[in-house]
């Protein structure tokens, strides 16, 4: 019921503001726009299109945006969001970059922090079960409908006049945190009374503990080392799959991005991507749906995976416009779609640490795809790009060892769900103001406020 309240929600407040853009070109009929050629939340308003790369150099820019791409990428991997959101805002405010540039290098800050992220986790057990920590079948459900996404934020965010891609950011994000920390409120009351009961707890006959609970907190595990939890965390097969379709996204958006907008052969790359996204993800839903029936008639409780829901066609279909509603996010601000994978994934039941290293798993992949992309449309200057992605990648690591040990101290997973919220809550808070800041500008030289054309604005 919550679930479907707050999609309600999103729908309502989604629609009330693009009416409005369409009641301000109606409203504007026959005038002649006066626009910049990129509407992109992370793109610079009118009459501020030059690139600009700050020299590397000693001094406190690098030094406060170092800081803070540190505890950015740290928190960011730990809740499973990465911190787009965050870095954009610190590099065109703090360091100077044009917000082009600074989308790129954000991108590489992302992938250097979950890369790290994910080496660390490929090296930890699976709090309370004998599986890996990364759930693939769950990641190969979500990774093809979130570069789909991208595909159509990148598409929108050229058509969105900047007023109401701020509005829609802000609307998500606002609603994602605070279903998240009420999330959160609702698993340490779960830990509190799971800890009263162990200190209360009584011994059977086979001396384990008599308590009630399908979830228990992250407990070392001491069985493996660590090379041999490497191995068993790793699905070569599945990693295989996950790099094949990296690899053709990678080169229909290379291909696409040579040709003239708007042309025939345009078009039919964009299209393209659709059946090669819809096959992985159909593949992976009849796995999902026939072992997830065959399991309920058997009689079998335990899950397909690691999300506590039945896999029923409804649940899927959810599940596949939540990917591409993610990517549609990460493609309209220039970061990873784990604002919405994060908190989706413990929406349906995924316990936080496997939350985390699932939707930084998939992050992984996605950051890199853009990575490559804009390398080779020479988007960022590589220096201030190396630098801040060793900051991040050191992040990610000491990130994930430093939470996780409290998390083993204090026995409670749901501090991963507050970082979440937080990182979430403050890149709403953070872009809200630029946002605004920038459309009240907007307002004030009188620049088009409608929906602009798609051919035109490339």
């Amino acid at each position: 019921m919550a679930t479907k309240s707050f999609l309600v929600y999103l729908l309502t407040s989604f629609s009330v503001a693009v009416l409005s853009v369409l009641f301000i070109n109606f409203h504007n009929a026959g005038v002649e726009p006066r626009y910049s050629t990129n509407s992109n939340l992370l793109q610079l308003p009118v009459g501020s299109q030059t690139k600009i790369w700050p020299e590397l150099k000693f001094g406190w820019r690098p030094v406060l945006a170092a800081v803070i791409g540190f505890l950015g990428s740290a928190c960011g991997t730990v809740g499973g969001v990465g911190g787009g959101g965050i870095f954009v805002p610190m590099l065109t405010l703090i360091v100077g970059f044009d917000t082009k540039s600074a989308a790129a290098i954000s991108k590489c800050m992302i992938m250097g922090a979950s890369a790290s992220s994910v080496w660390y986790n490929l090296r930890v057990p699976h709090p309370c079960r004998e599986v890996p920590i990364i759930d693939y079948d769950l990641a190969l459900l979500f990774q093809p409908m979130l570069m789909l996404g991208i595909t159509i934020g990148v598409s929108l965010s050229v058509v969105f006049p900047y007023w109401l891609i701020t509005v829609l950011i802000i609307i998500l994000f606002l609603g994602t945190s605070s279903r998240s920390f009420f999330k959160g409120i609702k698993m340490w009351k779960e830990e509190t009374i799971l800890k009263k009961a162990r200190e209360h707890a009584t011994i059977n006959s086979h001396g384990e503990l008599v308590i009630d609970t399908d979830y228990e907190p992250l407990v070392p595990k001491e069985e493996k080392t660590a090379l041999q939890l490497m191995k068993f965390n790793l699905d070569l097969k599945r990693v295989v799959v996950l790099f094949l379709l990296w690899i053709i996204f990678l080169l229909l958006q290379i291909y696409k991005n040579n040709l003239v907008a708007c042309s025939p052969m345009y078009w039919v790359l964009i299209l393209l991507q659709f059946p090669v996204a819809l096959a992985v993800f159909l593949y992976e839903c009849a796995k999902l749906y026939k072992e997830s029936k065959k399991r309920r008639l058997a009689g079998n409780p335990i899950s397909v995976c690691e999300a506590d829901v039945e896999w029923s066609v409804r649940n899927l279909l959810f599940c596949a416009f939540c990917g591409i509603l993610g990517g549609t996010v990460g493609g309209l601000l220039g970061s990873g779609g784990g604002f919405i994978l994060g908190p989706l994934l413990l929406e349906i039941g995924v316990i936080p640490q496997v939350a985390s290293a699932t939707a930084t798993f998939v992050m992984m992949f996605s950051s890199s795809l853009s990575v490559v992309e804009f390398h080779l449309l020479k988007r960022f200057p590589i220096p201030y790009a190396l630098f801040l992605m060793m900051v991040s990648v050191v992040a990610g690591f000491w990130g994930q060892f430093f939470i996780r040990k409290v998390i083993t101290i204090l026995k409670r997973a749901s501090i991963i769900v507050f970082i979440l919220s937080g990182v979430i809550f403050a890149s709403a808070l953070i872009m809200g103001v630029v946002g605004i800041e920038k459309s009240i500008t907007m307002i004030q030289n009188h620049e088009f406020m409608g929906f602009l054309d798609f051919c035109s604005s490339q």
